[in-house]
């Protein structure tokens, strides 16, 4: 029996090769295939100035944003739904406001701390 270190795709493998009838046959780990790569969250943006920032408070993707610049929102409407490990996540206003800009659109990755709207 030999001991062999194989590297594949940059990922270092011991295995061990035995000799059988005159055959050799290697036991070895199967390679999972390479996943796509995930899309880069988007970093935090900077709020607009004068304004309220609503910022991410995960990681996740945003699922839908309901609301438009220039709407009147109250305590507890809908900002952004974001999903974040397989949950839709509500953000709501925290207080009256206006929607003075929006930071994210469907379908984009964010990291916690990512501005989402603004509200003024």
């Amino acid at each position: 029996m030999k001991n062999l270190k194989i590297t594949v795709n940059g990922v270092v493998y011991d295995v061990q090769v035995e000799e059988a009838d005159g055959s050799v046959s290697a036991a070895a780990p199967a390679a999972a295939p390479a996943a796509k790569p995930a899309p880069a969250p988007k970093k935090a943006a900077p709020a607009a100035t004068g304004g309220e920032p609503v910022t991410s408070p995960m990681p996740g993707t945003i699922v839908n944003v309901p609301v438009k610049v220039g709407q009147a929102v109250k305590a507890g409407d809908v900002l952004v739904v974001l999903e974040a490990m397989k949950m839709e996540n509500e953000i709501k206003a925290a207080k009256d406001a206006t929607v003075a800009s929006i930071a994210v659109s469907k379908g984009e990755s964010v990291d916690t701390g990512a501005v989402l709207v603004t509200l003024s």
